[in-house]
């Protein structure tokens, strides 16, 4: 995929159907010891009319800077795929916050369609987990919102890398030298890295802290079937027929029948990888069908409509308010 679609990726238009009522704010992360800056949105439940905000490349229905929302709200955190961005997965933040959720979103610093720095090194995979947990102490520290989450219910959401970057922070175990035989016939950088066992020396971010998972058509190159023993919490899982981007047909089964946990899983027919995206608005989908256009009969806007119901009712029953 050509670095430019990949920029235009950011620019997805709106369904119809995809309108709520949220607050949306900018997040801004600041750089530490901890890691770079990172950059984001959040959806908030709001009382008031959706309206339009700008956000320069896009136009999302929410109010900005709506006023706060009450208290012991659940958070939910978004990580996208890879070189995708935080508007990537729009349509299912604003039904989240306009069912009572805050919801956080950000640009995956060196993975993102503005900066693609680090895209294709080892490291990518380890700083990734690493970005959510600065996210997670963000949300609950300097955040305006902080006082309004239940820092007891807190949930995940990834795509693609962002699925991978998910099943880590819930306690999957990478192993980069399992990759060694796929990577015989790549000449992706990271490859390289692999196969002469240039290993990342920092360790994986598992973050406790979250209480459930939707993880959508991860990326398991670097998994085993002993990966993900140590995983107790719930899980929907969701696969897509064809995949793409990496991910191959029924790969994805090898977390479904690796989970020793209770969980969900979703094999979605006639789907293609990027299925999981927001649907696009039809000048994007000429300019980028690759990541925009379904396979015949598919139609990703009712799929939607399901997908972020089902995401929806799995948070609402796994992170469920404390009785008094």
């Amino acid at each position: 995929m050509h670095v430019g679609k990949l920029l235009g990726a950011i620019l997805f238009g709106l369904a119809a159907t995809t309108a709520h009522a949220a607050g949306l704010r900018t997040l801004d992360i600041p750089a530490d010891a901890n890691g770079p800056a990172i950059k984001g949105a959040v959806w908030y439940p709001c009382s008031q009319p959706p309206g339009r905000v700008d956000l320069g490349l896009i136009t999302l229905p929410a109010v900005k800077d709506c006023a706060l929302p009450g208290e012991g709200l659940p958070l939910i955190l978004i990580s996208h795929g890879r070189s995708g961005s935080f508007v990537g997965h729009h349509d299912i933040a604003e039904v989240l916050a306009d069912a009572g959720f805050v919801v956080a979103a950000i640009n995956h610093p060196g993975d993102t369609a503005s900066d693609l720095s680090r895209t294709e090194q080892l490291s990518i995979f380890v700083e990734r987990p690493n970005h959510i947990r600065r996210l997670i102490d963000f949300m609950l520290g300097a955040s305006a919102l902080a006082a309004n989450i239940d820092r007891d219910r807190i949930g995940f959401f990834g795509f693609s890398r962002g699925g991978h970057t998910g099943l880590v922070l819930i306690g999957a175990k990478s192993d980069f030298a399992s990759a060694a035989s796929l990577c015989q016939q790549s000449t992706a950088p990271f490859c390289a890295q692999i196969l002469r066992r240039e290993f990342p020396a920092q360790p994986m971010t598992h973050d406790p802290r979250i209480k459930a998972a939707v993880i959508a058509d991860p990326r398991i190159n670097f998994f085993t079937a002993d990966s993900f023993a140590t995983i107790k919490i719930p899980v929907q899982l969701w696969a897509s027929e064809y995949g793409g981007d990496g991910v191959l047909p029924h790969s994805v089964d090898l977390v479904d029948n690796n989970l020793p946990a209770k969980h969900e899983y979703h094999a979605v027919s006639n789907a293609g990888h990027f299925a999981f995206l927001a649907p696009c608005a039809p000048e994007w989908a000429k300019e980028i069908p690759e990541l925009c256009v379904d396979k015949n009969g598919f139609d990703r806007v009712a799929f939607h409509t399901q997908f972020n119901a089902n995401a929806l009712a799995f948070f609402r029953t796994h992170l469920p308010k404390a009785s008094h």
